[in-house]
């Protein structure tokens, strides 16, 4: 089995990334939050230092690529091929409002004749390359916008083209992230799918996963995003039982904030960050509902540092 990490937007950034490969370093592909290229510059400075190659050092990191205009995907990577990098995934998933009624992310599964055309543009560049400098293309997608039905037009679209692989989130756009992934949809598609395929969503536990498997035996790529935020230590439990214990969790904790502190600097910018992964750390405790809310409401660090000390002698793993 692979286990690849799923790009989170201002989540599952290099500092992240750094800090969870030091520790735990079980994943085989880290995907970057998506690059969102637009026709002034390819790359904002944040996005270059996420996938500058000495901030990722020991680690298979693919960059992912947030457009519908072909040339802005090309461009891209063209850059990116300069940092090193040969594979590129492009996001047919996102489905946040902002990016759906721009026409990126899930909302291009709305425009098949339009991402039909993208691919034909970006494989004729691609195939016009040299053999060693062509980049490896995947997708991470959803089955559609409204309906799971319209995968079966949009995975006619990526059997057409050599794609790495096909990353698929059993969910429509409308969703977000509620419900249950559809099960049945992800069946069909995996018989349907002419290229490798890796499964992508709630899995929180390792319960989820072993239930996964049971189901599907034959799928040996596993992306984790939410669950894995939440539990850092929750490939291990899957490969080998052992669950993380709260030691290593505020290990986990602190070299995260020195990581943030030493990359932006201002404190005020840290308590933003770590109150984003609280969202998910939250869940590990026991009866935590009352101190979780306090570590939200701290604006300055003495507060924050000040509710960390109840969370690490006061709160029970679940």
């Amino acid at each position: 089995m692979q286990f690849y990490l799923a790009p989170m937007e201002a989540v599952t950034g290099f500092v992240y990334r750094n800090v969870y490969h030091s520790m735990f370093g079980d994943m085989d592909k880290y995907f970057a939050p998506f690059i969102t290229p637009t026709q002034k510059k390819i790359l904002k400075t944040r996005e270059r230092k996420d996938v500058a190659p000495e901030n990722n050092v020991g680690m298979y990191m693919v960059p992912q690529i947030l457009t519908n205009q072909a040339e802005q995907f090309i461009e891209t990577c063209e850059f990116l091929g300069q940092k090193g990098y040969k594979e590129i995934n492009l996001n047919l998933g996102c489905p946040a409002a902002t990016v759906v009624t721009k026409g990126r992310g899930s909302g291009f599964l709305g425009e098949t004749v339009k991402l039909e055309r993208f691919f034909e543009e970006v494989y004729r560049w691609n195939n016009g390359l040299e053999e060693d400098e062509r980049f490896e293309i995947s997708v991470k997608t959803r089955l559609g916008l409204e309906d799971a039905e319209e995968f079966e037009e949009i995975l006619q679209i990526y059997n057409q083209y050599p794609l790495k692989e096909v990353i698929i989130h059993p969910r429509v756009r409308r969703d977000f992230y509620k419900g249950k992934p559809d099960l049945e949809a992800f069946a069909k598609a995996l018989t349907d799918c002419k290229h490798p395929t890796c499964y992508n969503g709630d899995i929180f536990t390792k319960e989820d996963y072993e239930n996964l498997i049971k189901r599907f035996p034959n799928v040996d790529k596993v992306m984790l995003g939410r669950g894995v935020i939440a539990n850092p230590g929750l490939v291990r439990e899957i490969k080998t039982g052992q669950k993380i214990s709260k030691t290593e969790l505020r290990q986990y904790h602190d070299a995260l904030y020195a990581g943030y502190l030493k990359d932006l600097g201002a404190e005020a910018d840290v308590l933003f960050k770590m109150k984003e992964v609280w969202f998910y750390l939250g869940t590990n405790f026991r009866e935590a509902d009352k101190i979780i809310k306090m570590v939200h409401k701290a604006k300055k660090a003495e507060e924050y540092k000040a509710v960390q000390g109840e969370i690490w002698t006061v709160l029970e793993l679940l």
